[in-house]
């Protein structure tokens, strides 16, 4: 059975090269429009959802966010999500994504991706309530508060430290420490998962397993074989603060905005 796929994608050679790969692997699909913006797209929807079967939806356009086109367009088809922003993932299935693939993709990860939708064509879709809820997510953390201090231990006493001090967050054998400008540590009673959740992601970025780095303490970037990044930080850390090859283009856009 012919599958008809919208692609909204900003950058051109990526939707080129997913159409190509689409096509590959389902010689049958009809890609219908490639659109790269939230205007346009929301424009395109109206008239013409009807004749889609799947989108493929990167998360950032050039003139917002993709989930923008929700607070329009009730999709009434699946989802497919691109993305080299994998901390908006989890957002994605709370729309009726089906999945997500994290670029530079690969031909598998698409090859996967469609089987899913193969899987579950024709099941009846919940779209309009999950909708709902992630713009109230989005809304939520739009006003959201972030925290503004830790209670520490300092020469038996009990401190406030202010987050706005903390130049990077590390972890070591599950004990977190809070690194500030002037070469202190601090215990933190937490996590770094938790922690992510408490600070101003626009302020912070987790940079892998063991460092949360804050802007404007990053000095310079180096580059590093197969494609990653070495953050260098004030003040210096014990050891490297390694990017990976796959985050390093989100982490160069967050450092950019």
């Amino acid at each position: 059975m012919p599958i008809n796929i919208a692609i909204i994608e900003d950058e051109p050679a990526i939707a080129r090269n997913l159409e190509f790969t689409l096509k590959e692997l389902e010689p049958e699909i009809q890609v219908l429009n490639k659109m790269d913006s939230v205007k346009s797209s929301v424009e395109w929807l109206q008239e013409n959802m009807g004749d889609c079967h799947l989108l493929f939806m990167d998360i950032r356009l050039t003139d917002g966010l993709s989930f923008d086109i929700f607070k329009t367009i009730k999709p009434s088809v699946p989802v497919i999500f691109i993305s080299a922003y994998d901390h908006y993932a989890l957002d994605a299935f709370k729309v009726n994504g089906l999945d997500y693939i994290l670029k530079p993709f690969e031909k598998d990860e698409v090859a996967n991706a469609l089987e899913k939708f193969k899987e579950t064509r024709g099941h009846k879709l919940r779209g309009n309530d999950k909708i709902q809820e992630l713009l109230n997510y989005l809304q939520t953390n739009e006003n959201k508060s972030f925290r503004e201090a830790y209670l520490v231990h300092y020469q038996n006493k009990l401190i406030p430290l202010p987050v706005e001090k903390i130049h990077w967050f590390f972890t070591e054998q599950e004990v977190v420490y809070a690194h500030t400008a002037d070469g202190k540590k601090y215990i933190i009673d937490s996590t770094l998962d938790k922690i992510m959740t408490e600070i101003s992601p626009k302020r912070f970025y987790r940079a892998n397993r063991q460092f949360i780095v804050q802007r404007w303490a990053v000095r310079d970037i180096d580059f590093y074989f197969n494609g990653r990044l070495i953050i260098n930080v004030e003040p210096k850390p014990h050891e490297k603060i390694i990017v990976s090859k796959a985050k390093a283009p989100e982490f160069k856009n967050w450092l950019d905005e």
